[in-house]
């Protein structure tokens, strides 16, 4: 066992066996993350407490999800002057570990970062991209009626997204990201987005299914509004993008509701 951090130890399955170790180190609480249910510690296994999230133990599976609820499972153990046994060997889930960090220990399932995190992790579950959950679309606004801001085609007015479907990303380090392809500019003012990059909306449904990367037209004008790529793309502003679903800024409008109440 090693400890991380006061009352939170990480381990294998081999260091449940040594059950006078983990009294020793005042463990009460065992969290178990594999896709096949522990076994018992024997007549020992009635002094701890045990979680298991079931998951298969392989870098694309998603554990960001159960993150909530294991939180809460190792406080309860510090709070009440335990100490938690996480055991798993994955380094996906390490890299969700630093998300959730980055997310404030709180899983936002309405966040850009955690949408972005959900549709990386959806490429990786299915490369050849046959089948794609219907909840992962946004609704189509143009259906739909909201307050919130919402964004058209300029040619024929169609609303095309909503502003919380639009995905943020890093800064990236503008013309020295695109090598030979801007070897003669300079870095300096060139660092900016002209692109909106957004979650898949139903209109593009369609579209995406069984393709990797192809062009995004506007579902009523078919004009062009950009262009999606299940591989990533990289943003005008440098930052590589993956998967990127991006609608150029000059294809489209913002519009907003005006509050006329005083």
């Amino acid at each position: 066992m090693l400890l991380v951090d006061a009352g939170l130890f990480i381990g294998t399955v081999a260091d449940l066996s040594d059950i006078t170790a983990l009294h020793n180190s005042a463990v009460t609480h065992i969290l178990s993350v594999d896709s096949e249910k522990p076994a018992p510690l024997g007549p020992a296994d009635g002094g701890f407490h045990r979680k298991w999230v079931n998951v298969l133990d392989e870098v694309t599976s998603d554990l960001l999800s159960h993150m909530d609820d294991c939180f809460l499972f190792i406080q309860e153990a510090v709070d009440g002057g335990g100490a938690a046994l996480v055991h798993w060997v994955n380094c996906g889930f390490e890299e969700q570990l630093c998300l959730y960090e980055v997310l404030l220990w709180e899983v936002d399932t309405s966040g850009p970062l955690y949408k972005q995190y959900r549709l990386t992790k959806l490429t990786e579950k299915y490369p050849e991209l046959q089948h794609v959950p219907r909840e992962l679309f946004a609704v189509d606004p143009a259906h739909c009626s909201s307050s919130e801001a919402s964004y058209r085609c300029r040619k024929c007015r169609r609303s095309l997204f909503r502003g919380s479907s639009i995905l943020s990303h890093p800064v990236g380090e503008g013309a020295p990201a695109f090598g030979h392809r801007k070897s003669g500019s300079s870095s300096g003012g060139d660092v900016r987005c002209t692109s909106y990059f957004i979650e898949p909306v139903q209109w593009m449904e369609a579209s995406l299914l069984g393709v990797m990367a192809g062009q995004l037209l506007c579902p009523k004008c078919r004009s062009k509004l950009g262009s999606f790529s299940w591989c990533g793309d990289r943003c005008s502003c440098g930052c590589w993008v993956t998967p990127a679903f991006q609608l150029h800024r000059n294809r489209v409008d913002e519009i907003r509701q005006l509050n006329t109440q005083t």
